[in-house]
């Protein structure tokens, strides 16, 4: 088997179930041509202008630059680069200790199973900053753990007894911990009574259509309505009521067997489950994740979980109405009719948009736990021409036999009703200013190549125009009326990333892409209150070949109004920009940096050749005190 940690997820799930490939791929290229003869043809406005005669109209054009900032260039450097007149910070590392009775990280041992569950946990992805009185809260995804860096005192960087594992999993679920700025620094409160951390082993509520189900059902819950831990959380959301929503995703590759034989249902190749697992060995000191000893447990992750950070004593709650796939966040909008509308991307090769729209109104200081827990779940249906439509999930629209069923596997849902096989949705973000969403649609090697892992076609059009797309692109729609409940609305792209250096076809990108500010991937997508869209990148940073002058991974700034785009912030060697969010009085930006040093060359934030890259988060500040986004 090939070393999990030289693959990205996608990949692993396609090596342990290979899909086939598409037979009529001549067919497929040439629908791709002359979507590529279309492209040259159209007017762009603040980016690419949607698909025929259907260009949209746009809030007035700024006259003046919203940017406060002069973009930087890109970066090779095992470091933190922030334009002239701003400063970053590193305010927590993974192995950090929360509590005074936690050792400090050792940068030889990488710490013990006991260790871990007192400290800042790895890889952190979304997060948001809470106020609590006068107190700060921070609470944030812990994604997953780099195999061969937290084992890394290991030979090949593999597992080498129980603690290890029970190491690893710890490394896993969420933090929350408060922070605090002295003398212009943030810091970590240790013995705060607010810190604690919600690892894979701590019990929570499963809530909404699916709990109770039989599919729900395990030997430890045979009521199936307590779930035991979240983990693979990516991206996040905020609830108007000011709970946090943790977004689980890559959850398949924890489960494993020893039997190799193990059979292997066609709902579960759906979700990338197999006998393999990923090497994170957690079947081996917990029966939840062997395969043969327990078979429902693998659907009860894979949800949205909705958490209280200000709350210490607080069960967690995972939302099953919300659908059940590889979770990358969930963008919350209150509509103006009160009902809530959650916006959420499944991060896999042609996966689908979702929708939630809750049956109840929000009011503040009201009864809020049914409007994550009685509502309509849709997925999108994008046409070539412009426009879309969101179709309901239903048993009577899918063919599944109880709503509890479409959300425990709402992939086959999706695919039974026809949705748009999408480029890997991932974070969905909604302009505070102006009735309009928008998705990072991060690259498709599989667009017109592959089907999906359900076996529906990924044809080259619509939001996803490109075969074998290695740039991605962030598509943006409009409910019709302004209405997010509305079934219909308009799209068109913001950007198509690519290389102009490189290109002169769709392999160049959008008009507002140029050599000064070009990048792929985009991944992490966030609003500030202004209006403006930061864009975090997770992709290819070799800075060679089709990625030549790309450098690292960054974050840039985009104005919807004009189109235009800013780069803002390189990362580190081989690490990933993801997670942001602000302090309440705005004067300072959290952004997240994920896995640097992934790839073992790199060092940061403690630098030296002895000390181990360490995922962390910092604090960006103007230095002239002013505000930041």
């Amino acid at each position: 088997m090939k070393n999990p940690d030289d693959m990205s997820f996608d990949e692993f799930d396609e090596y342990i179930n290979p899909k086939p490939e598409e037979n009529d791929f001549d067919r497929i290229v040439d629908r791709a041509l002359s979507r590529r003869d279309l492209l040259k043809g159209v007017v762009a406005f603040g980016g690419v202008a949607a698909f025929g005669n259907t260009l949209m109209p746009t809030e007035a054009i700024a006259a003046d630059s919203r940017f406060a900032f002069d973009a930087i260039a890109v970066s090779t450097a095992d470091g933190i680069s922030v334009p002239a007149g701003y400063s970053a910070q590193v305010v927590a590392k993974w192995g950090d200790p929360l509590w005074s009775d936690a050792p400090d990280f050792d940068h030889v041992t990488r710490g013990t199973g006991a260790s871990q569950a007192k400290a800042f946990g790895d890889n952190n992805d979304g997060m948001e900053v809470y106020p609590h009185g006068d107190k700060f809260i921070l609470i944030v995804n812990n994604e997953y753990c780099n195999r061969g860096v937290i084992w890394g005192n290991r030979e090949e960087g593999k597992y080498a007894n129980d603690d290890d594992i029970l190491k690893g999993m710890n490394a896993h679920g969420l933090t929350v911990v408060e922070i605090e700025q002295e003398y212009g620094a943030w810091s970590i409160v240790k013995d705060s009574p607010y810190n604690r951390r919600v690892t894979p082993d701590v019990e929570m509520d499963v809530t909404g259509p699916a709990a109770g189900h039989a599919l729900m059902k395990t030997a430890a819950d045979p009521e199936g309505k307590v779930a035991r831990g979240t983990f693979n959380n990516c991206g996040n959301g905020s609830t108007p009521w000011g709970t946090y929503l943790a977004c689980e995703e890559n959850f398949n590759g924890y489960f494993a067997t020893e039997d190799q034989e193990h059979p292997v249902s066609a709902e579960m190749k759906r979700y990338g489950i197999s006998p393999k697992g990923r090497g994170y060995g957690w079947h081996e000191i917990d029966d939840r994740f062997d395969l043969a000893k327990e078979a429902n447990e693998y659907n009860r992750h894979g949800y949205v979980t909705e958490v209280d950070a200000r709350d210490p004593n607080s069960r967690p709650k995972k939302r099953t109405a919300l659908g059940r796939f590889k979770h990358e966040n969930a963008e919350v909008v209150v509509n103006g009719d009160g009902r809530i509308v959650v916006y959420m991307g499944d991060d896999e090769r042609g996966e689908f948009l979702y929708r939630y729209v809750s049956n109840g109104v929000y009011a503040p200081g009201a009864e809020t736990d049914s409007l994550l827990e009685d509502g309509k779940l849709y997925t999108a249906k994008f046409s070539d021409d412009g426009t879309g439509e969101w179709l309901e999930l239903s048993p009577e629209s899918t063919g599944m036999a109880s709503m509890a069923e479409v959300c425990i596997h709402t992939r086959q849902a999706a695919s039974a009703v026809g949705a748009t096989t999408m480029d890997r949705p991932e974070w969905v973000s909604a302009n505070p200013k102006a009735a309009e969403v928008y998705c990072c649609l991060t690259n498709n090697s599989a667009r017109g190549v592959k089907p999906n892992a359900g076996g529906d076609e990924t044809p080259v059009g619509g939001p996803n125009p490109r075969e074998a797309n290695k740039y991605g692109q962030i598509v943006r729609w409009r409910p019709d009326a302004a209405d997010h409940t509305s079934n219909s609305f308009s799209w068109d792209l913001y950007v198509l990333a690519g290389n102009p250096t490189v290109h002169s076809d769709l392999g160049a990108g959008s008009e507002n892409v140029n050599a000064g500010n070009m990048f792929n991937s985009p991944d992490g997508l966030k609003f500030d209150s202004n209006g403006m869209l930061w864009i975090q990148t997770d992709g290819n940073y070799s800075n060679e070949k089709d990625f030549a002058g790309q450098g690292n991974n960054q974050m840039l700034l985009g104005d919807p109004a004009t189109g235009e785009i800013r780069r803002f912030l390189t990362g580190p060697l081989q690490a990933e920009i993801t997670g942001l969010t602000w302090s309440p009085d705005r004067r300072t930006m959290f952004v997240g940096v994920q896995h640097p040093g992934e790839r073992g060359t790199g060092h940061w934030p403690d630098g030296g050749e002895n000390s181990t890259p360490r995922s962390a988060i910092i604090a960006v500040t103007r230095d002239d005190g002013g505000l930041v986004g």
